[in-house]
């Protein structure tokens, strides 16, 4: 079946559609759409950014779509200075990639290596009344380290990749195998949500 995933980024989109390769979805992102309009994202959690998108792009396309919504959240960092939601503006102001790698290897640079931990959320939309949300444990990552240093890769559209470190390890996750790296985002709690909730 065909599913719309609503961003534009296409490392995001191509990362989601290996995960749900093995479901037999073939996933299409906006970069596929016409007339692509920008979705609000004026929620206080990630679960309702999530649902914002979802149901915005549902609105306006009409077909069966999900959105994703990820937070950022370092154990011993000052309150004030967790991005939380506002991974790409952390501070009110938007970063692109290159902003990113400055900003928060800064950050690592001024209070050390710094463990870190992504919370994912999730809405699919298939039609009007079902509508299906998650913001489970098996979709966050595991914890992992953010230095300083970026590593010599640098993917367009996931720019922190290039920061972080697998635990206990401390190895660059692009030093290791790509299953490893899954660790980074928690692939395998997404194509759970999607085989309990679009194939059952």
């Amino acid at each position: 079946m065909k599913l719309l995933y609503a961003t534009s980024n296409p490392a995001k989109y191509t990362a989601m559609r290996d995960a749900l390769q093995p479901l037999g979805i073939r996933l299409l992102s906006l970069r596929d759409m016409n007339q692509v309009p920008v979705a609000p994202e004026e929620g206080k959690t990630l679960q309702e950014n999530a649902r914002q998108k979802a149901l915005f792009y549902y609105q306006h396309y009409e077909i069966p779509l999900f959105s994703c919504d990820s937070g950022l959240y370092f154990e011993n960092l000052p309150q004030e200075l967790q991005p939380g939601i506002h991974v790409r503006s952390p501070q009110g102001v938007y970063l692109d990639d290159q902003a990113m790698l400055d900003y928060y290897g800064g950050l690592a640079a001024r209070y050390g290596d710094l463990t870190a931990r992504y919370r994912n959320a999730v809405c699919l939309i298939t039609d009007p009344k079902h509508i299906y949300e998650s913001m489970d444990e098996s979709l966050a990552s595991n914890r992992f380290l953010l230095t300083a240093r970026p590593h010599r890769i640098l993917r367009p559209g996931f720019p922190l990749d290039s920061l972080s470190k697998k635990l206990p390890s401390g190895e660059y996750y692009y030093d290791i195998n790509s299953h490893d790296a899954d660790d980074l985002v928690g692939y395998e709690g997404f194509t759970a949500f999607f085989r309990e909730n679009l194939l059952s």
